[in-house]
């Protein structure tokens, strides 16, 4: 219509805007076309939050403890969507928290304010008990000390230290951010306190949700914590680049029933657009033989020995189980330490039972979204997950292997 205006129109310049007009009406009903007909189903899914909608299917699940049972196929998942993000959590954005009492934490906090930069004003020292749970009045005074020494432009947290990890039922991570839910100890299966953060487009989580996610320096020596540290620098820019390799993500399924409730989330595998990420729908004892793993999605209790995994910087891994936070050897499932040490970069579990809420794991895809995107590994993992005050965060937080290089 619009070029055959362009026929009655005398005026040259009016004429040629009528001409660029058409062309552009053209040109985006075209798009239009193509993406109606391709379904948005070969590039990555970027819209306005579906958060409620996404809560709603997570709901049909249903919770129940460990066990193993035959497992059916699934067709796979239909994208969910994600808000646009723009812009990240930088390093003058974080606090850094160190236990005088544990020579661990002190190692290890000095070495990651040198590595990131920090400056002395973003450095709290605290002196907590070396254990593996805090007393609820032991985290409020943390908390208090917290509050009272960062200012508004600190958003997130680096806990440098392993232990402790808990408080009673809670992890020290959802405690120190949502507080302590009284009830949650008597029904540790039952829903938690939402999380203002999933699936939102904030990168200020403070100034914009009265928060400040927190993430673990955790793994099983200081050794093991300076390489996990190195990783995570080392992964800043470095995928989403022209011609770049493909980078893994491997989906894994499993026979145990319980444990694969994740399943009904994972996409189709494949390539995705041109994001540069290759997904892998596999069994657990697959996973050795995957190239350049960017991420890993488990559901088994033990994920087995996890040695000559080929680890990105960056690299995400978790699994869906009971005790993936509970940071001793006491019992037999694997731990976010033992993602840490075979070379992952970040991790998350559970510090009590959490029956298989989909909604207290991280669900894989918006895990994969927002951190395909160019956020953190702290908030990929803070966005992924809907009900996280059992739930423990664990790794290098500023890791970002899609940010843009200026």
């Amino acid at each position: 219509l619009i070029f055959l205006l362009t026929l009655h129109v005398r005026t040259f310049r009016l004429r040629r805007f009528c001409i660029v007009m058409a062309h552009f009406a053209f040109r985006h009903g075209l798009l239009w076309l193509l993406r109606a007909l391709l379904g948005g189903s070969s590039c990555l899914v970027v819209a306005q939050p579906s958060s409620q909608a996404i809560l709603a299917e997570q709901q049909a699940s249903t919770p129940t403890r460990s066990g193993a049972e035959p497992t059916t196929p699934r067709k796979p998942a239909a994208w969910v969507q994600v808000p646009r993000i723009k812009g990240r959590l930088k390093p003058n954005e974080i606090g850094l928290v160190i236990n005088l009492a544990d020579p661990y934490s002190v190692e290890i906090g000095r070495y990651y304010q040198q590595r990131r930069g920090l400056s002395p004003t973003q450095v709290l020292e605290v002196t907590l008990p070396v254990q593996d749970r805090l007393k609820a009045s032991e985290l409020l005074a943390l908390r208090s000390r917290i509050d009272g020494h960062f200012g508004p432009e600190i958003q997130a947290l680096a806990l440098a230290w392993v232990k402790p990890w808990s408080v009673d039922c809670h992890s020290i991570t959802g405690a120190l951010a949502l507080g302590l839910d009284d009830n949650l100890c008597k029904r540790s299966c039952e829903r938690t306190r939402p999380s203002p953060l999933f699936n939102s487009a904030t990168s200020r989580p403070f100034t914009d949700h009265g928060i400040r996610p927190s993430m673990h320096l955790a793994a099983g020596s200081e050794e093991e914590a300076r390489q996990m540290i190195d990783r995570g620098v080392a992964s800043d820019g470095t995928l989403g680049l022209r011609g770049a390799p493909s980078a893994t993500v491997a989906l894994l399924t499993s026979t145990d029933r319980r444990r694969n409730v994740r399943a009904a989330t994972y996409p189709a595998a494949g390539p995705i657009g041109r994001a540069g990420l290759e997904i892998v729908i596999a069994e657990s004892a697959q996973l050795p033989a995957l190239p350049r793993l960017l991420m890993v999605q488990g559901a088994a209790a033990s994920m087995g020995p996890l040695d000559g995994l080929h680890w990105l910087p960056g690299a995400l891994a978790d699994h869906l189980t009971s005790y993936g936070g509970v940071l001793h050897d006491r019992h037999s499932q694997s731990t976010v330490l033992d993602w840490i040490r075979s070379g992952a970069t970040a991790s998350y579990g559970n510090v009590s039972e959490p029956c298989n809420h989909l909604q207290k794991f991280p669900h894989p895809q918006l895990l994969l979204l927002h951190y395909a995107q160019g956020s953190t590994a702290i908030e990929a993992y803070w966005k992924s997950v809907a009900w996280p005050q059992q739930g423990l965060f664990a790794g290098e937080p500023l890791a970002a292997p899609f940010a843009r290089r200026r």
